[in-house]
């Protein structure tokens, strides 16, 4: 039976059928059929309800309940494969159940329409995927942690515009990703809170005649909310832009990452080494160990990217209610609920097994004058104004670098000559592990301060896992 030859379940309208070609080319089937779960558990409480309100019998419930449970078994199992014949996922377990069980399947649909069915079934997959992106995020932040506890007291180069600028702590510089995750869990938190509301019932658009419960299937289901407004209900997206908005920053986060890894890898910085698993080679060059992982998981973010802007853009001008349009709300979100999961375990697995060189990054933090700034602090803490201070150091900066020396190879008898009240202390002043030590402020990265932020991460990640598992019982 080919896609034109099936009975479509509106029918009985039409004196024509599409053709093959636009069959196919209007089919969701390929796209949504992974909502096969989510239909199953909707439909199932949709029917529970029907009977407790008198709509349909207990006796059609029931066989509703047992044909779809077995649905539900045969697909997970591998034993159920669905064709080319059905428009979506949702026609074709129905149409499934109704082959098998009768009338009583034709009865499921009293009081729904697909628009509020589909609606339904897409913020259930949000909610679910929401928490298994949630997952991955905190596993992320703990194996930063995990490297930040570790590495604690490793100083190295802090960097702006790429240039060496001031020491800092390893620890450090992870925690910022740990603190870029954290704010991507709360997105994600939000995006599941906007997935919380439960739109069946909102019929094709303006509500039912039946007297349904839609608290009752909520609460089966698990909602926190029932949709105010029917129209709003089955033309409301906002949930996926919300999960799509937070996939694509989650991966810029990631992409930040990767870029600075790969970086660290090379020869020239020589600051990491990846573990094989996480490296491929050359086919011509015997000696490469490239960074291919982490390089995909940057590319990757511009489809991500591109994801958020399609299904944007699908909205863009879309009347209300229910629209084709809307159909294409799902294989760019799926794409970026898929792609940002992977990229994740990737990064994780990434930093779990990467070697760190602490003696390369400390060589590098003595390079590049990063005391500089704490040398004019200090003539600035005799009373001299800082932009002289700025301007004496900034001029033996320039001697030190046409003579090719660091500011930790000056006697104190050369650091006298710059000024009177540079000296003994001066070699003091410009140890980079002292530089780090002095930045004491909340958030900064000298070694008491970041063990402070260590023990705000773990409070944080703890509410985070904690807020994941609750919704996952």
């Amino acid at each position: 039976m080919t896609m034109a030859d099936a009975k479509k379940p509106w029918g009985g309208r039409f004196e024509k059928s599409p053709s093959a070609f636009l069959d196919e080319f209007g089919t969701s089937l390929p796209v949504d059929r992974r909502m096969w779960a989510e239909d199953v558990a909707g439909s199932i409480a949709h029917a529970r309800m029907l009977a407790d309100q008198g709509i349909i019998s207990e006796r059609d419930a029931e066989a509703i309940e047992s044909g779809l449970s077995e649905i539900y078994r045969e697909i997970r199992d591998g034993r159920l494969e669905f064709g080319n014949a059905d428009e979506d996922i949702h026609m074709a377990i129905e149409r499934t159940l109704t082959e098998r069980i009768g009338p009583a399947g034709g009865r499921l649909h009293t009081g729904r329409s697909r628009n509020d069915q589909v609606a339904l079934d897409t913020r259930l997959y949000a909610k679910g995927r929401v928490l298994a992106l949630a997952d991955a995020a905190t596993k992320l932040q703990e194996t930063i942690v995990g490297l930040a506890e570790e590495h604690l007291d490793v100083v190295m180069p802090g960097y702006t515009h790429l240039q060496r600028a001031q020491p800092v702590l390893l620890s450090h510089h992870l925690l910022a990703y740990f603190w870029m995750l954290g704010r991507d869990v709360r997105r994600l938190r939000h995006a599941h809170e906007a997935a919380d509301v439960m739109p069946l019932g909102s019929a094709a658009l303006a509500g039912t005649t039946f007297p349904v419960d839609r608290a009752a299937v909520a609460e089966r289901l698990g909602f926190a909310a029932v949709s105010a407004n029917s129209m709003d209900s089955v033309s409301d997206r906002d949930f996926m832009f919300d999960l799509t908005y937070a996939c694509t920053v989650t991966m810029i986060h990631l992409s930040r990452l990767c870029e600075e890894l790969i970086l660290w890898s090379s020869e020239e910085f020589g600051f990491i080494r990846m573990d094989d698993a996480y490296s491929t080679g050359s086919s011509i060059m015997p000696q490469k160990k490239n960074p291919d992982f982490a390089e995909l998981v940057r590319g990757k973010t511009g489809r991500v990217i591109g994801d958020l802007v399609g299904l944007l853009t699908v909205f863009k001008g879309l009347p209300l209610t229910y629209n084709k349009d809307m159909q294409e709300d799902k294989e760019g979100a799926f794409d970026a609920v898929d792609t940002t999961l992977a990229a994740l375990k990737v990064v994780e697995g990434v930093l779990a097994t990467v070697y760190v060189n602490d003696d390369r990054m400390l060589e590098a933090a003595h390079g590049g004058f990063m005391a500089a700034t704490d040398l004019a602090d200090h003539l600035a803490g005799t009373g001299m104004p800082f932009r002289e201070a700025h301007e004496i150091v900034g001029s033996l900066v320039l001697r030190l670098e046409k003579e090719g020396r660091t500011l930790q190879e000056l006697s104190a008898a050369e650091y006298a000559e710059v000024h009177p009240s540079l000296g003994r202390d001066a070699s003091d002043v410009v140890d980079v592990r002292a530089v780090v030590n002095r930045r004491t402020s909340d958030g900064g990265t000298g070694a008491e301060a970041v063990k402070a932020q260590l023990v705000a991460a773990r409070k944080a990640l703890a509410a985070d896992t904690a807020w994941a598992e609750s919704l996952a019982k």
